[in-house]
C-alpha cells in the first residue's frame, strides 16, 4: 500500500477557519470533500518548508510557517493509500489568496465546521479545532 507524507494547513483569520473542498478525484471517498490545504513532502524539505510551498503553488499564498506552528499529526489509512499528515496552524493578517486546485472554499467558524462534508483523514482536526474553540 502506498504511505504519503503529508502537511496541512490550519489557516485562521479574524477567528475563521479555510476549508477547501477538494474537486472530483479518481477516488470517491476524497471526491469533493472538504479538507486543510497542503500537500506531499518533497525529499530533503521540513514539514514547515513543504507546507510553504505548497501554500505558494496551489494558492499563491505566502506564508512563514515554523515548528512552533504545530497543531497534531494524523495517520489515517483509506482503501488505496495511506497517510501520515502533519498539521500547522497559520494565522494571516490577510484571507486573499488564489484558488488554482480546489473547487471551493469557506470561511467558517469552528463550530459551524462539522456541518461540512470532510476528508477522513481531516476529521481528526477537526474534532480537535472544536475541543480547543470548546464548542459543544
Amino acid at each position: 500500500m502506498k504511505e504519503l507524507e503529508v502537511v496541512a494547513a490550519i489557516i485562521e483569520y479574524e477567528n475563521k477557519i479555510l476549508c477547501m473542498q477538494r474537486n472530483v478525484s479518481k477516488y470517491p471517498y476524497t471526491s469533493l470533500k472538504y479538507e486543510f490545504p497542503g500537500g506531499k513532502v518533497e525529499p530533503g524539505e521540513t514539514n514547515p518548508q513543504a507546507l510553504e510551498r505548497e501554500l505558494r503553488e496551489e494558492m499563491d499564498m505566502d506564508v512563514v510557517i515554523t515548528d512552533n506552528d504545530y497543531f497534531m499529526t494524523i495517520h489515517h489509512v483509506y482503501p488505496d493509500f495511506a497517510i501520515t499528515m502533519h498539521a500547522y496552524t497559520v494565522k494571516v493578517n490577510n484571507p486573499k489568496f488564489t484558488r488554482k486546485e480546489h473547487i471551493n472554499h469557506v470561511w467558517a467558524l469552528p463550530k459551524d465546521m462539522p456541518a461540512l462534508d470532510w476528508a477522513a483523514a481531516d476529521q481528526p482536526i477537526v474534532n480537535k479545532l472544536l475541543e480547543e474553540f470548546n464548542v459543544r
